[in-house]
């Protein structure tokens, strides 16, 4: 492994020199700022030839360390969107790639150099503790992490949940997944709810799983027909209520749908949101929804999506705690249950 130094006037002009000496999957080894009294005022890069024993090769004896390094084609990605804490990052390759996987994996720079920034890490020396800092950005990202488990009755009282969201975010699936749950893991007694008025098939589809599981499963078109459907389940555990799916920008219909069933405390709502939508129009569903007064997120289509910060800007933006992930559409298997273990994997799982 032969390792080459490169020194420019700015960290830019050193990766530009490794780049053209050893192409963009060069492998970086260490970066320093240099100044007068080093006889160079400006940066140096270390860096080495890709090896594809480094990165294909389990077995390697380089693999201890290849989580500190990152190819000049991922680092001039990530200093592009540094928000001007180039000189803070280069300082310490381990900041560095947290930030890296941040970034690369759709967490607004803003919010990843504020997670940064609350744990000290941007410094103009290299003097602290690198583990130390790694950890504490680490928890600074949990803190923001909220968790609830809406089916949690401390007083045995009945639960009704409502889930509600966009068209074909997945609330069906969801509902019957975690209507399995429910049943066979909780050893609850459980019944469905359908008002979606708008779909013969989306109906159907919840009677069809009502029908395997063995639950009592009732439509309702309107208020007066919600109201007699809970009368009928007041011997279940818990009460899922299926909405019908619909445009974000469909005031007039999230209106109704409010009418039917916000306002009434026994009833929660939850946001089924998918993480391969945009964070632009994660965070339009979820304000344009917000008067339904939901009280988690489920986060739905995780192994349909490449990226999964906009998990953390979506809670940034309108900060409310997590109940479920949804990972497929095996019922009633892919559906976990939210912790700040899985959430971090979301945010952390690029390499």
């Amino acid at each position: 492994m032969q390792v080459k130094k490169y020194r420019g006037k700015t960290i830019n002009d050193a990766l530009t020199s490794v780049k053209n000496v050893l192409g963009p999957e060069a492998m970086i080894i260490s970066t320093k700022k240099l100044r007068e009294r080093d006889g160079y005022n400006g940066f140096e890069v270390a860096a080495m030839q890709a090896r594809d024993d480094i990165s294909n090769t389990s077995s390697s004896p380089y693999m201890e360390v290849k989580s500190e390094l990152m190819s000049i084609k991922k680092m001039i990605y990530v200093l592009n969107h540094s928000g001007g804490i180039t000189e803070a990052l280069m300082m310490n390759p381990v900041i560095m790639n947290l930030y890296a996987k941040l970034i690369r994996n759709g967490v607004d720079y803003h919010y990843a150099r504020m997670f940064l920034e609350r744990a000290g890490a941007i410094k103009d020396d290299s003097s602290y503790d690198t583990n130390s800092i790694k950890k504490k950005t680490i928890k600074e990202i949990m803190k923001v992490v909220g968790i609830k488990n809406p089916f949690d009755s401390q007083n045995g009282n009945q639960i009704i949940a409502a889930f509600i969201g966009t068209t074909g975010v997945g609330k069906t699936t969801t509902i019957a997944k975690l209507a399995a749950q429910l049943i066979f893991t909780a050893k609850k007694k459980v019944g469905l709810i359908s008002i979606d008025n708008y779909r013969i098939a989306a109906m159907e589809q919840l009677k069809t799983y009502a029908s395997i599981l063995g639950i009592p499963c009732f439509p309702a078109f309107n208020r007066k027909d919600l109201l007699f459907a809970l009368k009928r389940m007041e011997g279940r555990d818990v009460v899922l209520i299926d909405t019908a799916g619909q445009s974000h920008y469909d005031k007039p219909r999230i209106t109704e749908l409010k009418n039917m069933i916000a306002g009434d405390s026994f009833i929660s709502s939850h946001l089924l949101m998918s993480v391969s939508t945009t964070d632009s129009e994660m965070n339009k569903a979820a304000t344009n929804f917000s008067p339904l007064e939901f009280q988690s997120y489920i986060f739905t289509k995780v192994d349909e999506a490449e990226r999964c910060g906009s998990v953390i800007n979506q809670i940034m933006k309108l900060p409310l705690p997590i109940s479920y992930i949804t990972t497929g559409q095996n019922v009633p298997e892919d559906i976990e249950r939210a912790n700040k273990k899985n959430i971090l994997h979301l945010l952390l799982n690029q390499n």
